[in-house]
């Protein structure tokens, strides 16, 4: 093997072993190269840092060849570079010691895990970067929907399809769900709910909420793999891990290459849709939770966070601080990487109607008015005239949909609901002659 290419390749390897992150990559440079030439250093390791997309990592051959390349790659004639001799192995770091999660060390083991062979992993991980340019339907990963909101653009709904959805089942399952998560976040974590995050801000002076834009698309393809790097998959594991997560939406799915979102959805980025999405997006946020959480202590306040909804909340001085938290909060979310989308901030007194993931809690946790009479009003009237009349959306399990809607009232307000569950008791559900 020729000295500069063997050089080259095994300093690929020690690279891509560690973070992707130019310090990480600076020490390795460092380490493996010995004393160089001042300048090639610098643009080595600035052109390696920027070299994958998005600081994604590269595949082992192309960051090899480009090394071979690279008029800054100077290994030193008479410093032999070590061999990367060491097999991959499952190493996870200190804070994720310990954790039941599997040993998965290589792609086989990864393939095996999944019941895949290891071309149909690659193939359903994306491997190779062709999902975005797939035009036939049957060939992609996802479904594709777009979902009304009230306000702006519609939202794209990328569900996956049951093959892969099965594997992201399985990643939450045993990879992601053992992972602990912030104490604040109340979305998408077992035993906690909207209701009781927004308990926690019940009889409050004041409260505060804010919505971030684009909560999964801004959460980039580094964090993800840096994550499952830290629980302890190697390289190649983590990468595969990722890619099976992730999707970049092919062109044809926007059918006005003006939408707002297009060309944030042309990049790989967590789809909203996919199981394994809300669960990656409460880990990766963790700093960001932490911060804001140590923010509302020291201002004697409460945090919340629901997916992409954060909430706070405070007595008489808190009220007297709120201006100044706000600007530390915005603050804090763009150092993070998140968006804020200002035209949902609420600065609720308690003279206001407060409302934390639509609840009110102004005394205690509450349905808001307006929502338990429209809820009432179609119950009586299926009492009156039948229920067929008042299924004016064509609901498939109408009585089901019904008896969840007021499930939900019974567990925020015992006692209205059960007003409703009486009501929902005397419709005559036997199906027109």
């Amino acid at each position: 093997m020729p000295t500069r290419h063997w050089a080259a390749n095994n300093l690929a390897a020690r690279l891509l072993a560690g973070p992707w992150t130019q310090e990480a990559i600076a020490i390795v440079i460092d380490a493996v190269l010995g004393p160089v030439d001042l300048r090639a250093r610098a643009d080595l390791i600035t052109d390696v840092a920027a070299l994958a997309e998005a600081t994604y990592p590269p595949t082992p051959q192309a960051l090899t060849t480009y090394l071979v390349r690279s008029r800054s790659f100077k290994p030193h004639p008479e410093r032999p570079i070590p061999a990367v001799l060491a097999p991959p192995r499952f190493a996870p770091t200190p804070p994720f010691a310990g954790l039941p999660i599997p040993a998965l060390a290589t792609q086989g083991d990864l393939a095996a895990w999944l019941g895949q062979s290891p071309e149909q992993l690659d193939w359903l991980a994306d491997e190779r970067r062709r999902h975005s340019r797939v035009t036939r339907p049957p060939l992609r990963h996802y479904h594709y929907t777009f979902a009304s909101k009230r306000t702006g653009a519609p939202r794209l709904i990328e569900a996956p399809k049951p093959r892969l959805k099965a594997i992201q089942r399985r990643i939450l399952r045993e990879i992601l769900s053992p992972v602990p998560t912030h104490p604040r976040i109340h979305g998408f974590v077992a035993g906690r709910s909207c209701l009781t995050g927004a308990q926690i801000h019940a009889g409050e002076a004041i409260v505060a909420t804010f919505d971030l834009t684009q909560f999964f698309p801004s959460i980039g393809l580094p964090r993800i793999h840096g994550l499952f790097r830290s629980l302890g998959y190697p390289w190649a594991v983590a990468r595969r891990l990722t890619g099976l997560c992730t999707t970049t939406t092919p062109s044809g799915v926007f059918p006005d290459p003006q939408h707002p979102d297009h060309a944030l959805y042309r990049v790989p980025h967590l789809p909203q849709g996919a199981p394994t999405s809300p669960a990656l997006a409460n880990l990766l946020a963790w700093t960001l939770d932490r911060r804001l959480d140590g923010l509302a202590r020291s201002a004697e306040a409460n945090y919340t966070r629901y997916a992409d909804d954060l909430a706070f909340s405070g007595d008489e001085a808190f009220v007297a601080r709120i201006d100044r938290f706000r600007r530390t909060v915005e603050t804090i979310l763009e150092e993070e990487g998140f968006a804020l989308n200002t035209a949902k901030t609420r600065i609720m007194p308690r003279s206001t109607r407060q409302r934390v993931t639509g609840i009110v809690v102004n005394e205690h946790c509450n349905i808001g008015r307006a929502e338990f009479d429209t809820l009432k009003a179609i119950l009586h009237n299926c009492t009156r005239t039948g229920p067929a009349a008042q299924n004016r959306e064509a609901i498939p399990d109408f009585r089901t949909h019904l008896d969840g809607r007021i499930a939900w009232v019974e567990q925020v307000n015992f006692p209205r609901g059960l007003k409703l569950r009486r009501l929902f008791d005397q419709i005559d559900w036997t199906p027109p002659p």
